[in-house]
């Protein structure tokens, strides 16, 4: 079977028209891929979901309840979900799939793999996170160090992993939440390897640090971290984003390294070469 050039990506942007990073940042990705053609569909703002007929999707980040039924792009939404795994089942040439917070924590409740609750307090910002035993052999975290950081935005989380469940589909958890010792809370899942062409994070990985900080230096968004988290945690993001190589390392390798993957085997049925541009 033959693959037709180019390499189709469907963008899912899930943040129901909030003024968001995210959805640049990973076009700024993208575009590092010449043989990348990239469609963005507005999913819950627009009721936009795409079919079956992309090599790869990347489902981002966004605000809400990730339980909330909102009507009318849901059970198209899972839909989708579901005939890619159906799909990757039966098909020699697979489509690849990458889960981004808001998208991570429904994937998760949609499998089964672990509760998505609503935390005590809210986590804002630029965090260490741990990879498990697993994860030290995950080839998207192969570059980063451990703990590696992440840009994290959640006021609900993934805990309690089903561990039967998770066997049962053949999923990996590759990290975990760093907490506080003697902490009683539950960690967060941080990243899971749902298949070999599932990925998904809790953080976002293709949190830009340029773009971290000018967020941050904002009136607006400093003024309301002052106001929500007090003048401690402003000053911990502040310090973590004015080191650049935090969020660097991870911009540079996990997203990227999940397209390069899946165009390396998506290219395998085609007469063409991935071709990588830099930026």
């Amino acid at each position: 079977m033959r693959i037709n050039y180019p390499v189709r990506m469907a963008i899912l942007d899930m943040n129901n028209n909030y003024e968001n990073m995210g959805i640049a940042s990973i076009k700024r990705i993208a575009d590092r891929f010449a043989v990348v053609d990239y469609e963005v569909f507005d999913v819950r703002h627009k009721k936009e979901v795409p079919g079956l007929d992309f090599d790869i999707y990347i489902s981002s980040g966004g605000p809400g309840d990730p339980l909330e039924y909102e009507g009318g792009w849901e059970e198209e939404y899972y839909s989708l979900m579901d005939q890619i795994w159906a799909h990757n089942e039966t098909s020699e040439v697979k489509k690849y799939v990458f889960f981004v917070c808001h998208s991570f924590q429904m994937i998760c409740n949609h499998l089964g793999i672990g509760k998505v609750m609503l935390r005590e307090k809210e986590s804002f910002g630029i965090v260490p996170v741990d990879k498990t035993e697993a994860g030290e052999k995950e080839p998207l975290f192969r570059e980063l160090n451990d703990p590696f950081y992440g840009a994290d935005f959640r006021k609900y989380e993934v805990v309690s992993p089903d561990h039967d469940r998770i066997a049962a589909i053949g999923a990996i958890i590759t990290a975990m939440e760093q907490t506080e010792p003697g902490s009683p809370a539950a960690k967060a899942i941080m990243a899971v390897r749902f298949s070999k062409e599932w990925f998904g994070t809790q953080f976002h990985p293709e949190a830009h640090p340029d773009g971290m900080l000018m967020y941050l230096r904002r009136r607006d968004k400093k003024e309301m971290i002052l106001k929500t988290y007090g003048s401690q945690t402003y000053e911990e993001m502040m310090h973590n984003a004015i080191h650049p190589e935090r969020l660097t390392i991870t911009r540079d390798h996990i997203l990227p390294g999940f397209i390069s993957g899946a165009i390396d085997h998506i290219l395998e049925y085609s007469d063409q070469s991935p071709l990588v541009v830099n930026g």
